[in-house]
């Protein structure tokens, strides 16, 4: 079989990566790719936004398979025009991915269906917004509403961060056209879970759970980013939540989406919070994590292509969705300066020992040399019995894997370890 990937982060090289394992797969071709991918499938340059092109590639290539993996082309349709075109494809169509694109929607689907949530309130004027900000309860979550590569939320503990937020996203730009409408919510406390699912809009199964480590700096300091860690399973997600969460939000999260005529077929990603109230959720993606993908599918033993076009063709209670009872830590290796000013460009040495255990994220390839090209440049994985060795493991990789201006967070999985250890 020839698969397509749409994408060019870290997930996809860790899509990429399982996808090889099923010995049907005769090629790979990944668009755009970066210049780590390139050594596990074919990168041609076409940007993961430019639907048509992307379309035109499929069809004369002849791929049997596409999988489309970041939000910016599910949510612009890349789905619906390769499945026009005769191409089954894993990810959800446009009217679907909108449970990401808009958190307008998203909220409102929620308030709808009874689905536990943070108390909110939409806007799109900005004097609305500043009015109801002089008596909102502090802290305050103010996001926008579109897609904002991970950094559109924004915490504010005071009535002047709140206002700087709302103007710096609604008449500033600060986010383009995400930004002209806000949700202001609750804020919520309790530990944070990521648990993505498959579904056919039928049928979920949820994967392994995660913790991600979404600010730049130790000790859950500095600016919010796409994430610098993540372990899993997550030691807060008991079973009793589990089947708290699959009873009170997952499926009918699936079933809302039918209702509204709009059914989801892909990875349902929910971001969540135990409060004490119970899981709410915070946020949903529609498509996997990054990183949380690269420690979730090192964990599953069944074949990933095999899950997708069970996911694709509507029968995933045919198949069965295994994961290994192992832990899994990655650490991202990242540019300094990043999520804000950052160099890129410098020689990036991935030793050849740990190659598989590396998931390029952010490099291209200059007169045959591998070079830093993002702000997360690498994620570093290592799988264990024990969630101490699989933490131990990923920072040993990260330590053999150098470019100039490179840093890490060096406490990823540590909350989780006080967990486990009480």
């Amino acid at each position: 079989m020839k698969i397509l990937v749409v994408g060019s982060g870290g997930r996809e090289h860790a899509v990429i990566r399982k996808l090889r394992e099923n010995p049907t797969v005769t090629e790979i071709f990944a668009l755009p790719g970066n210049g780590g991918i390139a050594a596990d499938a074919v990168c041609v340059p076409i940007g993961a936004r430019d639907i048509p092109a992307i379309r035109d590639f499929a069809v004369s290539e002849g791929i049997d398979y596409a999988v489309v993996t970041p939000d910016d082309p599910l949510v612009l349709g890349c789905v619906d025009a390769l499945e026009e075109a005769g191409i089954p494809c894993f990810g959800p169509r446009a009217d679907a991915a909108i449970i990401e694109g808009s958190k307008v929607f998203s909220k409102t689907l929620m308030q709808k269906y009874g689905i536990p949530t943070a108390r909110f309130e939409s806007f799109d004027r900005l004097d609305a917004a500043l009015r109801y900000l002089e008596t909102a309860a502090l802290p305050t979550v103010v996001k926008a509403d579109g897609l904002a590569l991970g950094k559109g939320v924004i915490i504010a503990r005071t009535r002047e961060e709140a206002r700087r937020a709302v103007t710096a996203m609604m008449q500033e730009g600060r986010f383009g056209r995400s930004g002209e409408r806000v949700v202001i919510e609750e804020y919520l406390e309790g530990p944070e879970v990521s648990v993505l699912a498959f579904t056919d809009s039928r049928t979920l199964v949820p994967m392994v759970s995660s913790m991600d480590h979404k600010r730049a700096l130790d000790g859950d300091r500095g600016l919010n980013t796409g994430g610098m860690g993540t372990v899993a399973p997550n030691p807060y997600y008991t079973e009793e939540i589990a089947a708290r969460c699959m009873d009170e939000i997952f499926l009918p999260t699936v079933r809302a989406m039918n209702a509204e005529g709009r059914p989801f077929k892909g990875c349902l990603y929910f971001g969540l919070m135990l409060t004490e109230d119970g899981p709410k959720v915070i946020e949903y993606n529609c498509r996997f994590g990054d990183p949380e993908t690269q420690v979730v599918l090192p964990l599953l033993e069944s074949d990933l292509l095999t899950v997708m076009r069970a996911v694709t063709e509507e029968r995933l209670d045919e198949v069965e969705v295994r994961f290994r009872s192992r832990h899994a830590c990655c650490v991202i290796l990242a540019s300094e300066g990043y999520p804000e000013h950052y160099e890129k460009g410098y020689p990036l040495e991935i030793p050849e020992a740990v190659r598989p255990q590396v998931y390029v994220a952010g490099a291209a390839l200059k007169d045959g040399q591998l070079v830093t090209g993002g702000g997360r440049v690498v994620g570093c994985t290592a799988v264990a019995d024990t969630l101490a060795e699989a933490v131990a493991g990923a920072y040993a990789v990260a330590d053999q894997v150098q470019f100039k201006n490179r840093f890490c967070r060096r406490d990823i999985g540590a909350r989780a370890l006080t967990v486990k250890e009480g």
